[in-house]
C-alpha cells in the first residue's frame, strides 16, 4: 500500500512526518483525546515521536493500517488525525478512526477528513466494508459516523479497550461500498435527532429544580452512592412493589445496579434520563425516568416516590419539570404516561403535571410476567 495524499473539502490528509511530533504531542495533551482514544496516559514526547516515525513507517510498509494527519492545506496547521486501522486486504475491510485537535473542533474537520478516507478506501483500495466503533458516550464520534452514513449495528458489551487496560461498552456500525453519504445528502429523522441531541447527551446529566405547591425545593439529579440506603428502603415498600416493576424482593445489589450502571448507562447511550428526586437537603425522595420509544420523537415516563415523601406534591412537581426540560432539550412531540388501572396515586400525579388521560390499553403493561390493563395519558408540546 503506497502512502497517499488526500484533498477533501478544504483539508489535507497525508502520512505523518517526523516534523509533526511536537504538534501531535501538544494535541494529545487534550483531555478529550485522552478520554475517548487509547493514546498513552500521560502522553509524552517520546510517544509522539514514535507515532510519527516508527509506527507510521511500519503501518504503511505492512499494509495493516493507514495513519494520516489532517492539516490545513495552506498553513500546515495540524487539525486532527484520521485513517484506517485493522486493515485486512483479503477480507477487504478496515476500521476507520479519527480525532480532532482542540482548536479545530466544531468546524466539520473530522467529518470531512473521514469522508476523504472512506472515499479513498472504497475507490482506490477497493475495500467493501468499513467499521466504525466508539466508546458508548462518545457522541461527537457518533455524530461524525451519522454524517458519513454509517449504519448502526448495535452495542458491543465490554467491547472497547481503554488505555488503562479496562474494557467498556462500545457502539458499532459499518459503512459499505455505495453508502458513503455526501455533505449535501439529506439525513433521515433519526440521524437528525442524534446530531441535535449530541450536545445534550455529550455533556453531564443536568440538575433540574422546581418548587412544590407548598414552596418546597425539589431537585432532579443523577443517582449517587449516598442514595443507596434510601433507594433500597423506598423500593422495599409494599406499595412500590405493587405498582412498579422493581425487583421483588429488592436487594442492595439492585440499587447498586440502578445507581452505577442503569442510570449512567441510559444517559451515556442517549436513550433518555434517569433521576433521583431529592429535597432541599439533598435527601432522596424518589426516582423518575424518561425513555425514548421506538419513535425517537416520543418518550414515556415512569416514577417511584418514597413513602416518606408522598402527599407533598413532590412527584407532580418533578414530573412537570422533567417534561418541561425534555420538551425543550430533546425535540419531543409527545410524552406518554402509563399506570396499571387502579393506581390512583400515579394518575393524580400525571394529571397534576398536565397529562391528558386518553383511555385504557388492555393488557398494556407487563409486571413480573403478568399482564395488566393500563391507563394511558399523554403530554404534548405547549402543555407543560
Amino acid at each position: 500500500m503506497d502512502p497517499v495524499e488526500i484533498h477533501e473539502a478544504g483539508v489535507l490528509l497525508r502520512p505523518w512526518r517526523p516534523t509533526d511530533a511536537e504538534a501531535v504531542f501538544e494535541a494529545c495533551q487534550d483531555p478529550e483525546i485522552q478520554r475517548w482514544t487509547n493514546v498513552p496516559r500521560p502522553y509524552l514526547r517520546e510517544h509522539a515521536e514514535g507515532f510519527v516515525t516508527t509506527h507510521t513507517e511500519q503501518a504503511w510498509a505492512s499494509g495493516t493500517s493507514a495513519p494520516l494527519g489532517v492539516f490545513e492545506p495552506t498553513t500546515g496547521e495540524l487539525l486532527g488525525s484520521s485513517g484506517l486501522v485493522s486493515l485486512e486486504s483479503r477480507a477487504r475491510t478496515a476500521e476507520i478512526g479519527f480525532w480532532t485537535a482542540p482548536g479545530a473542533r466544531a468546524k466539520g474537520v473530522a467529518t470531512r477528513a473521514a469522508r476523504g478516507v472512506a472515499r479513498w478506501a472504497f475507490e482506490v483500495l477497493g475495500l467493501r466494508r468499513l467499521v466504525w466503533r466508539a466508546e458508548v458516550g462518545n457522541h461527537a464520534s457518533r455524530v461524525v459516523a451519522v454524517r458519513l452514513g454509517v449504519q448502526m449495528e448495535g452495542l458491543q458489551r465490554r467491547g472497547i479497550a481503554r488505555a488503562d487496560g479496562t474494557w467498556t461498552d462500545g457502539w458499532a456500525g459499518s459503512l459499505l461500498r455505495g453508502e458513503l453519504r455526501e455533505a449535501a445528502d439529506p439525513l433521515d429523522l433519526n440521524g437528525q435527532l442524534i446530531i441535535e441531541r449530541a450536545g445534550t447527551f455529550g455533556g453531564p446529566q443536568p440538575q433540574l429544580s422546581a418548587l412544590t405547591p407548598a414552596g418546597a425545593v425539589i431537585r432532579l439529579r443523577r443517582p449517587v452512592g449516598r442514595d443507596l440506603d434510601a433507594i433500597v428502603a423506598a423500593c422495599r415498600d409494599r406499595e412500590s412493589a405493587a405498582w412498579t416493576t422493581v425487583p421483588d424482593p429488592y436487594q442492595r445489589r439492585d440499587a447498586e445496579f440502578f445507581t452505577f450502571e442503569h442510570a449512567p448507562g441510559r444517559w451515556a447511550r442517549g436513550e433518555g434520563i434517569t433521576c433521583a428526586i431529592v429535597d432541599a437537603d439533598d435527601a432522596y425522595c424518589g426516582s423518575m425516568e424518561l425513555r425514548f420509544l421506538a419513535d425517537p420523537t416520543v418518550a414515556d415516563v415512569g416514577y417511584l416516590v418514597a413513602p416518606w415523601a408522598r402527599g407533598r406534591g413532590v412527584a407532580s412537581t418533578a414530573l412537570r419539570e422533567l417534561c418541561r426540560w425534555a420538551m425543550e432539550s430533546l425535540a419531543l412531540r409527545r410524552i406518554e404516561w402509563r399506570a396499571y388501572v387502579g393506581n390512583d396515586a400515579s394518575r393524580r400525579v400525571a394529571e397534576k403535571a398536565g397529562f391528558t388521560i386518553e383511555g385504557v390499553a388492555r393488557a398494556g403493561c407487563t409486571q413480573r410476567g403478568r399482564l395488566h390493563d393500563a391507563w394511558v395519558g399523554s403530554l404534548l408540546p405547549g402543555e407543560v
